[in-house]
């Protein structure tokens, strides 16, 4: 038990620590915040001094990137992320609504894990785990070495564009879940099968 406190305090530190690193990006990478806020607020826009100058008072650039980095720290216990440099919108819903999709897409995925493993499984389980001689797993071994990155791709290539039996893109409802939830969890189920046999 001490080493999985020790694992997940680790990896809660290891978080904290991405996200500060890409908090100070712009100062660690030598990019005016305000420049980059200003290009994305308005390309046609002229970057000139005072517009800059107005842009860093907004947004309290002049404070310095790790008291700024500490003040949104200091929000998050509270629930408040804090507000988009760019639209100027409350960050916390969108931040619920993507975890809302990642954690239906992971449930998704994991069915579809389950159902491969127990279809690729089952001639296994139908002989009483006796497969000595007979050729069969070429399919599961198929699909445990294809990346789900190129699954993805000939799914919304085959299924989403050419056919038009699902979409390709966006996140509207559960027909856009399938194709993601096959792209993740065929692969996974045929690794568990393969690592339980």
């Amino acid at each position: 038990m001490p080493h999985r406190t020790t694992a997940l305090l680790w990896r809660a530190f290891l978080a904290a620590a991405l996200v500060c690193a890409v908090g100070l990006l712009p100062w660690l990478t030598r990019t005016d915040p305000a420049l980059t806020v200003l290009k994305a607020r308005s390309a046609e826009r002229d970057p000139d001094p005072e517009v800059l100058a107005a842009v860093r008072t907004q947004l309290g650039l002049d404070d310095g990137p790790l008291r700024l980095l500490g003040h949104w720290l200091g929000g998050l216990p509270r629930g408040d992320a804090g507000h988009s440099w760019i639209s100027g919108a409350e960050v916390m819903p969108g931040v619920l609504q993507a975890l809302g999709a990642s954690l239906l897409l992971m449930g998704a995925a994991a069915v579809v894990a389950v159902a491969t493993a127990g279809l690729v499984g089952a001639r296994t389980l139908r002989r009483g785990g006796r497969t000595a001689g007979r050729p069969g797993g070429t399919g599961s071994a198929v699909l445990a070495a294809v990346p789900e990155f190129l699954t993805a791709s000939v799914l919304a290539t085959v299924v989403g564009v050419q056919f038009g039996w699902l979409p390709a893109l966006g996140w509207y409802g559960p027909r856009w879940m399938v194709l993601p939830a096959l792209a993740l969890g065929l692969p996974a189920g045929a690794v568990q099968i393969g690592r339980a046999s």
